[in-house]
């Protein structure tokens, strides 16, 4: 199985201080690579031209540039797809427990309370509530499934709606878990990504080097950006950790709601 690579287990400082570390000693390298070179020329008479040094590293960097907006891209796309999951799953179950008015008791009390149990356990399960006690979403479903099976053997017919909404409490929880903890960049993306990276920025030290001019801060100011495309998207990939995750605000608010149904 093809694991992403371990960002979502370290902090977002490290992995920035790290990728910085890297991305200025590629430049560094790349600078005194071209000094030692030019100094050697300048004996030899043949110095190194700059201009198409400069060519090839601009389309290196025109590389590094399109290979990040792609990649920045596909973890946009997975974490825009994990929003919408929570949405379709809170609007599942909020359905579901309406129609549930409709199949007779005792099932019609007994799913609403797994229903609220199930709420709990996925706030539980994106880390909102790691005091709460989890009961496995697949146990409940399955306790669910039973109460729709039996009602829909008291009543052929008459409850398809509410066996649909069961049904797509369960395809929706499934979506959600997939999105999130499958659909992640490939390692083979990032070694690429970081590869294509220490070249682009090797090569553009390099090109310092060979121009002859000091080292300028606007290298500096290049890595330090690249740093931090780098770590909001691995940020943006990572679900449950670092900043930006989504906002588990509608699920929240469906737990609420359902306290104060079940006061009524």
């Amino acid at each position: 199985m093809n694991s992403p690579l371990p960002f979502s287990s370290l902090p977002t400082w490290f992995v920035f201080i790290a990728t910085l570390m890297l991305s200025l000693l590629s430049v560094e390298l790349g600078y005194r690579r071209a000094r030692k070179r030019q100094l050697r020329t300048e004996q030899e008479e043949e110095r190194e031209k700059e201009a198409p040094v400069g060519a090839m590293v601009g389309t290196t960097l025109g590389l590094l540039a399109f290979l990040l907006a792609f990649t920045f891209g596909m973890a946009a796309d997975a974490f825009h797809a994990r929003k919408m999951a929570l949405l379709e799953e809170t609007n599942a179950v909020r359905i579901t427990y309406r129609l549930a008015g409709v199949i007779p008791e005792p099932h019609r009390t007994d799913v609403r309370q797994i229903l609220r149990e199930y709420v709990e356990d996925r706030l539980h399960w994106v880390g909102l509530d790691k005091a709460q006690e989890s009961i496995a979403a697949t146990v409940l479903l399955d306790r669910l499934w039973a109460h729709a099976v039996a009602v829909g053997a008291q009543s052929p017919g008459g409850v398809d709606e509410f066996l649909g909404s069961v049904a797509r409490v369960t395809e929706v929880r499934a979506e959600r878990e997939t999105v999130r903890e499958r659909s992640r960049i490939p390692n083979d993306f990032w070694l690429v990504l970081y590869l294509l990276a220490i070249l682009s920025l090797w090569s553009m030290g390099y090109h310092g080097g060979v121009a002859g001019t000091v080292r300028s801060p606007v290298m500096i100011a290049v890595a330090i950006s690249f740093s931090l495309v780098m770590v909001l998207i691995a940020d943006v990939d990572s679900p449950g950790h670092g900043i930006v995750n989504v906002s588990q605000q509608p699920m929240v608010d469906l737990r609420n709601w359902l306290v104060a149904e079940s006061k009524r």
